[in-house]
């Protein structure tokens, strides 16, 4: 195996000593027991080679503010950081090899000459030999890890029944009063059939006995007063064992023992055994040790230890030693091996080697060690021959500033890490350690690594980094904690002076190391000293990363003000301009009043109108916008956009006055603020028309804005801007002024009026103009579309213009049907339109005159022969035979004429059945049926004033409205919208929709 690497940690800290020669004892060392009174004794129980048991006590803390200890005389008490005698006994002739403490009752068991004893733990009573078992070789307690993974074994075993030490029972319970009836059934009552704290497994040449301290007449009396005399053993079971067990261990319901072949299991259940391992004949000698905390057992080989379950089954990873130990201890985290004279610690769980200590030097023999019983005490003591050494547990916080002082962070972290985990330290010392491992990187300008601590203290707050970036005293010097954080690190400064001071730092501990001083500097810096600059820059970074972190937490209001104000002044050190505009163009808790003058000076004024438009001081904002649009207008300030560089000329980049009359136009869209409105509603209608648009049609603001008033404020050069806004009014609003619609009409049709001696009339929407289709359009579909305006204002404007269908819909709304029969069919030439317009005015007489239009158009006009035919045609069976023969002109050719009159007297024979056929049918036939179908074949549509919009629901009253080829019929704004998104303007709303052949629309 390969030994890892390890960091070195002072966990343990020379307490006191004490020889063995001061008590004129001529013998050696044999055992050790450690037993912990209270934090201010630890009595220490020495066997020895000669027979003798030694009672010494320890005085780890100063307890100059404690009551004494009842238990030890005051004489012999020893004082702080002390190791005093206290007495010592005869227990046999031969060695000590064991002493186990029983703290709960205040006894000693001790196995020497092959026999047990029992003493009191003061030493001040005669020691008891239980004579109930002898020739015992090795002991181990019974320790349990829950009630789940171990037997009772007074349930277990049936004693009364098991003849192999049914003799040795019996004699047992005569002695302690009882007996056995004819059965073979224990009757000692006082005798509970329960397991109690005092069960022990003891080998016996080959024989391994569980047995069981029994204390009787405890009748009214504490363990610490029943009387030796009544104290005895109760056999509980006995399994078949192998020679030559040097060490063993009772975990749950298996005993391991060691041997000098190996380590092997007995179930204490059912007796039976199995190999865990086998040794090779050049092994050293087997050790085990009980793991107390994770009750587990380690099993040595060589100089591995291999831990193991209370199964054999080995259970993570092995401990390599450098050395083959005599003895091996326990201390909280860490596992404890001792021999030729020198003491390790090794991590538990990592393995690696955390101390190393030398207590002895080379050829001190065999040494011991000894600790606590759970393994979770601050005592360990160590013995060689003749010496006992005690060591004490530095406390983890004093470990953890040790680490921290020779900037060993990674290691300090772990120690916290792994405290926490075992329960031995709180949550929020380990938020407070890494706090103060951010202030130690900090100071020693390991920014980046400072700030991940940072992060990781759930404790920290983020007022504690507001004197790095302001001086005190200011606005937020009131809201930093005072906490204090062990006086490592020098009092927080501004990143400026943190740096400085770093650097000198750096420089001095270069010239030391040339003069051969070593220092506490990081060697990467001193073989490359870092620019200030940069560091500065990279200081500020990782601040701004901890700021950023830190506003997505629970805040007070005032913390957080602090930290989007110290945000914004680290974003401006760096100059990082799109981190301050999303900063203040989102929400946030900045105070403006502490940034105004820092990014007006500065030339940041589009942070700072977002930052005054978040905050409510639209007026502020909107002026800072105009000033920009103003000097990127004028060249004064470099447009953005023209500093990009396009490499795609499909990529649309917004110039620098554009952006600014796009954000002041989101600030007005929601304005209520009428004359703020109209302020600023020129110089963005000068840079983006429909900018100005989406202001003045807004639906965001609360209160709507004076339709006279921004009538009146639109300048007179935007002509359509004014057509828009009065579109919206009409026909988004419903607006039923008749000065409005008049005055749109007017509007349009002026445009329409220039635009056609312009000779720009065209179906696209034209060059930069906000609308869709052509001016011409819009008029004409809004002077069908409303009766709301003044046909004859409108007449007067266009009177002279060749606007001829705009004239015949303003003649149709006067009623002055002629002159619409005259544009539609000898100006226009629409045949189709003027029939309809006949159809629409429902007099067969129209025809008439329309035919009389065709055949004699004056004005020096050829006679249309060709649309008086179409007429006579489609409505022949409309006309006076008889007065279209007189009407036919001479001049029209004979041929036409004839086959045109037969098709009319035709066409008025196959009305004349067709009606006859109807009226016969009618008797026979439903007349609702009847009508349906007649509806359906001539397809006749009535629309009245009560229609209603097929898509809005709306009534349609006097409304233009459209008809689909499927009978759906729309008003004419839910038509509008449609065709803003679908194919649907594509139609000749006139022609295509309204008057489509075949259809009758009345209303």
């Amino acid at each position: 195996m390969v030994k890892q690497e390890s960091a070195v940690r002072t966990v343990l800290e020379p307490l006191a000593h004490f020889d063995l020669s001061s008590t004129q004892t001529q013998t050696s060392i044999r055992s050790l027991a450690v037993s912990t009174v209270s934090n201010s004794q630890t009595l220490i129980y020495v066997g020895t080679e000669s027979g003798s048991l030694l009672l010494l006590s320890s005085n780890p803390e100063d307890t100059s503010k404690e009551e004494p200890a009842p238990d030890v005389p005051q004489k012999n008490k020893p004082g702080p950081g002390t190791v005093s005698f206290i007495r010592s006994v005869s227990v046999g002739e031969s060695s000590v090899e064991s002493v186990i403490v029983l703290r709960e009752i205040g006894k000693v068991l001790v196995l020497c000459d092959g026999y047990l004893h029992l003493v009191d733990a003061l030493l001040g009573q005669s020691v008891k030999r239980l004579s109930s078992v002898k020739g015992v070789s090795a002991i181990a307690k019974r320790v349990r890890s829950s009630e789940t993974e171990s037997s009772n074994l007074w349930e277990t075993f049936d004693i009364a029944k098991d003849n192999s030490y049914s003799s040795t029972s019996q004699r047992i319970l005569q002695k302690l009063g009882g007996g056995i009836r004819a059965n073979g059934t224990i009757v000692k009552e006082h005798v509970q059939q329960s397991e109690g704290n005092y069960v022990f497994s003891i080998v016996i040449g080959k024989r391994l006995l569980l047995i069981e301290l029994v204390l009787g007449n405890r009748a009214g009396k504490s363990d610490r007063e029943v009387d030796d005399v009544d104290s005895a053993f109760v056999i509980l079971k006995e399994i078949q064992c192998i020679d030559g067990v040097k060490s063993m261990v009772w975990l749950n319901d298996s005993v391991i023992v060691g041997t000098s072949n190996g380590y092997s299991l007995f179930s204490c259940v059912t007796g039976q055994s199995g190999v865990i391992f086998s040794l090779p004949d050049v092994s050293s000698h087997t050790l085990l040790k009980l793991l107390w905390k994770e009750r587990k057992v380690l099993l040595l080989v060589d100089n591995v230890g291999v831990v193991v379950d209370s199964h054999g089954q080995p259970i993570g990873g092995s401990l390599v030693f450098y050395m083959t130990p005599n003895s091996i201890g326990e201390l909280s985290l860490y596992a404890i091996v001792v021999g030729d004279g020198k003491m390790e610690l090794y991590h538990k769980k990592s393995g690696n080697t955390i101390q190393t200590i030398t207590f002895g030097g080379e050829g001190v023999g065999p040494c011991i060690v000894a600790d606590e019983e759970d393994g979770g005490g601050k005592l360990v003591v160590v013995a060689t021959a003749t010496k006992v050494i005690c060591y004490r547990k530095v406390p983890s916080e004093e470990q953890i500033k040790d680490l921290l002082r020779k900037k060993d962070f990674k290691e300090a972290i772990s120690l916290v890490q792994e405290l926490e985990c075992e329960g031995e330290m709180s949550k929020e010392m380990l938020s407070f350690v890494h706090a103060q491992v951010g202030y130690l990187l900090l100071f020693d300008l390991h920014f980046e690594e400072a700030v991940d601590h940072f992060l990781q203290s759930e404790t920290m707050q983020p007022s504690e980094v507001f004197p790095f970036i302001m001086r005190d005293p200011s606005r937020w010097s009131l809201l930093v904690p005072r906490n204090r954080y062990w006086g490592l690190h020098p009092p927080p400064a501004p990143l400026e002076d943190v740096v400085d001071d770093g650097l000198m730092a750096i420089q001095r501990a270069i010239f030391l190391k040339k003069a051969g001083v070593e220092t506490a500097v990081d060697d990467e810096f001193l073989l490359n000293p870092p620019n200030r600059a940069e560091l500065l820059e990279l200081a500020i970074k990782n601040i701004i990363r901890y700021l950023k972190v830190s506003r997505e937490t629970e805040l007070t209001s005032s913390v957080r003000e602090g930290v989007d104000t110290l945000l914004m002044y680290l974003y401006r050190a760096l100059n990082l301009v799109d981190d301050m505009e999303k900063l203040a163009s989102s929400g946030n808790s900045c105070v403006v009043e502490e940034l105004e003058t820092l990014l007006d000076d500065s030339g940041h004024l589009r942070t700072l109108a977002f930052l005054y438009s978040c905050k409510g001081r639209s007026s502020k904002a909107l002026s800072i916008w105009r000033i920009l649009a103003r000097n990127y207008s004028s060249g004064l300030w470099k447009d953005p956009a023209l500093g990009t560089g396009l490499q795609d000329g499909n990529t649309n980049v917004l110039s620098g006055r554009d952006v600014a009359a796009a954000e002041a136009s989101k600030i007005l869209e929601e304005s209520s603020d009428q004359d703020l409105v109209l302020q600023h509603l020129g110089w963005i209608a000068d840079i983006n028309p429909v900018l100005a648009v989406k202001i003045l049609t807004s639906e965001k603001r609360l209160i709507q804005l004076s339709p006279d008033e921004v009538v009146a404020a639109i300048d007179s050069k935007k002509v359509e801007i004014l057509q828009r806004y009065l579109q919206w009014l009409i026909e988004d609003q419903d607006s039923n002024d008749t000065q409005l619609h008049t005055l749109y009409a007017l509007s349009l049709a002026k445009s329409a009026v220039e635009s056609f001696e312009a000779d720009t009339i065209s179906q696209d929407a034209g060059g930069n103009s906000i609308f869709q289709c052509p001016v011409r359009e819009r008029l004409q579909i809004f002077l069908q579309s409303s009766d709301l305006y003044d046909p004859e204002e409108v007449l007067d404007l266009i009177e002279g213009s060749e606007l001829w269908l705009e004239k015949a819909i303003l003649y149709r709304k006067s009623g002055q049907e002629t002159l619409v029969l005259q544009i539609l069919a000898l100006k226009l030439e629409d045949s189709e339109a003027a029939e309809q317009y006949c159809a629409e005015i429902g007099r067969p007489d129209a025809y008439m005159q329309l035919l009389d239009m065709y055949l004699d158009p004056q004005n020096g006009k050829e006679p249309m022969f060709k649309a008086a035919v179409r007429l006579l045609h489609n409505h022949g069976e409309s006309l006076d035979p008889l007065q279209v023969l007189e009407t036919l002109s001479p001049d029209m050719p004979l041929q036409l004429a004839s086959d045109t009159i037969l098709r009319m007297f035709r066409a008025r024979i196959h009305h004349h059945r067709q009606g006859q056929i109807v009226h016969n049918l009618s008797h026979a036939i439903d007349v609702d049926t009847r009508l349906a179908r007649m509806e359906e074949r001539s397809r006749h549509v009535q629309i009245n004033d009560e229609s209603l919009c097929d898509s809005c629901h709306a009534r349609l009253g006097t409304k233009l409205f459209a008809m689909y080829p499927d009978d759906t019929v729309v008003c004419y704004k839910c038509f509008r919208r449609q065709g803003e998104s679908t194919s649907v303007t594509g139609h000749d709303f006139r022609r295509d929709i309204l008057f489509k052949p075949g259809w009758l629309v009345t209303r």
